[in-house]
């Protein structure tokens, strides 16, 4: 079948129902498949070869033996690993700039948020399927303030599977269920702890999660 084939990423399903309706009201836009965690959105995308995937952050669930699940950035980082032309719009309720540009930094080619208005989905999903980058107008004026007013997020200093680690071990995750929800060893996601405490200045896991806290990381009552 000719047209724009698109895969969704979110773990709401009534969420996904909504954009599949949007996406699908425009000639040539289909819907081939459809993922509610980073592991499934894995899978789907090496079975359904999408031409454009439109992905959440936060993704929901659990993983292996209700252990950690991770999030949106991994699930960027484990397609691009997979298929280095991969186009990836993230579309997102995160409004900081901070999101927009570890997304970016993750791989994806697109960051677009949910209080943008419909069309303005629409419209990213074409540039970023014919091979552009794509920014919501309000994320790109965060990103201006962020820059005019010389602002930093201490974020700024973590790559994308350091911040991550850093929203598992905020959410109360264990090292050995951050290991196997990342597929790394334990000594490995250790490593990073230790050198996230570094970056951030943070003497104590307490600090650790105040700041993810602050950055809107994750919620006062600690996502899942």
């Amino acid at each position: 079948m000719s047209g724009l084939a698109i895969m969704l990423v979110d773990d709401h399903p009534i969420v996904r129902e909504g954009y599949r309706r949007l996406l699908e009201r425009h000639p040539g836009y289909r819907v081939v498949a459809e993922a509610e965690s980073a592991a499934e959105a894995y899978r789907c995308y090496r079975e359904a070869k999408p031409d454009v995937v439109v992905m959440d952050l936060a993704l929901g669930g659990a993983g292996r033996d209700g252990a950690a699940a991770p999030g949106g950035l991994e699930a960027v980082r484990h397609i691009l690993q997979w298929d280095k032309a991969a186009r990836i719009l993230v579309f997102s309720m995160h409004q900081a700039a901070a999101f927009a540009l570890k997304a970016f930094e993750a791989g994806a080619a697109g960051y677009v948020t949910k209080s943008s208005a419909p069309d303005e989905l629409v419209r990213a999903v074409e540039t970023v399927a014919a091979g552009g980058r794509a920014l919501s107008a309000d994320i790109a004026r965060e990103i201006a303030a962020e820059r005019l007013a010389n602002q930093r997020s201490p974020l700024d200093g973590l790559g994308p599977r350091e911040t991550e680690i850093l929203r598992l071990l905020a959410a109360g995750r264990t090292a050995a269920e951050i290991a196997d929800a990342l597929c790394l060893s334990v000594k490995t996601v250790q490593n990073y702890h230790y050198a996230i405490k570094g970056k951030l200045g943070a003497r104590t896991d307490a600090g650790l999660v105040w700041l993810a806290i602050d950055t809107g990381l994750v919620g006062s009552h600690r996502d899942g």
